[in-house]
């Protein structure tokens, strides 16, 4: 299970938490705009915007958990599993496979408003990147400065949703995801207001008792809601530090700890990185598991002209400041 999210100050920020039992070998990738996109069964790309993001290289092809352009337009596949329906090949559209979903739409486009007029000829269809590497049931965030939308293949079809709190999580669809907000309407960052009765005294005997009711578990209805509600709620200074200190904070709030969500015997599902990229500046900023320390690749100090793919390996261990 993940969580998407974006989030404005100054600047604008995207990213998301990663939660999964095990790792790809996920890096931290610079696609540089001439490296070449061979898709299989659409032109390929051989010039293209720029892009960061995370990323298991295979076969020499990065395949993009999350990534930003070098034009501030970001994407995050997230797991949608007993949803997710992916199509055969259809005449006269777009013909996509959905591990080449980002880098098709990065590659080629600057704001969300571009993308959506590119969707309406989009069809995800059902081939597999090789045998190590099935399809995942994935659904999609897409954002830019001023708005997101949520895609979803179906049985029925694309679909696609604008996304006005800019969270993303997994199960259900996003329509019901967003219905299931009205649940939780009451909710306030504001000590409550009697209503109960007016018969009664009622003592608001602690901080934050305005947000009772907020869903604490790590069901993705729940972190759904609870993302969207610290996102929306957040207040954050402009600078860089309070920014991206502010969003790893938004992400931290929805994050899983070991031992909390068995999916076998002996397996749990964790946060194996929280990721933040400033889609101004090209700089992406992680966290892992086991590292806490927020660790930064800038897209820019690479030669954004070039071909090769530049890789970061995750720095996994605990970075301590030891002050005497």
């Amino acid at each position: 299970m993940c969580t998407g999210a974006n989030y404005t100050t100054r600047d604008h920020y995207f990213g998301r938490n990663l939660d999964l039992e095990f790792s790809y070998n996920e890096t931290v990738t610079v696609t540089p705009r001439n490296f070449p996109f061979a898709f299989r069964r659409s032109e390929s790309l051989v010039s293209h915007h720029a892009m960061i993001g995370m990323a298991t290289i295979a076969d020499g092809s990065p395949l993009y958990y999350d990534a930003t352009n070098e034009q501030g337009l970001s994407m995050a596949g997230l797991n949608f599993p007993g949803n997710a329906v992916y199509h055969p090949e259809a005449p006269g559209r777009t013909n996509i496979t959905p591990f080449e979903f980002i880098p098709w739409i990065l590659g080629q486009f600057e704001t969300v408003g571009e993308v959506k007029s590119a969707l309406e000829t989009m069809n995800l269809i059902d081939i597999s990147f090789n045998e190590t590497f099935p399809l995942s049931p994935l659904h999609w965030i897409i954002s830019d400065r001023t708005e997101s939308i949520t895609v979803e293949s179906v049985a029925e079809g694309l679909r696609v949703y604008d996304n006005p709190v800019g969270v993303l999580t997994n199960n259900p669809p996003f329509d019901m995801q967003m219905f299931n907000l009205n649940n939780f309407m009451h909710l306030s960052k504001h000590p409550p207001e009697t209503h109960f009765s007016d018969e009664l005294e009622f003592d608001v005997y602690s901080r934050g008792m305005g947000a009772i009711g907020l869903p604490g578990d790590l069901s993705s209805a729940s972190r759904f809601v609870k993302a969207a509600f610290t996102k929306l709620n957040s207040v954050s200074g402009e600078s860089e530090s309070e920014s991206i200190s502010q969003f790893f904070q938004i992400l931290g709030s929805v994050a899983q700890q070991r031992g909390c969500v068995e999916v076998s015997p002996g397996e749990f599902e964790i946060t194996i990185y929280s990721s933040c990229c400033n889609t101004d500046t090209g700089v992406y900023y992680y966290t892992t598991y086991e590292n806490s320390r927020i660790t930064a690749v800038d897209m820019h100090r690479e030669d954004l002209d070039g071909r090769a793919l530049i890789d970061y390996p995750l720095t996994h261990e605990q970075q301590i400041l030891r002050q005497n």
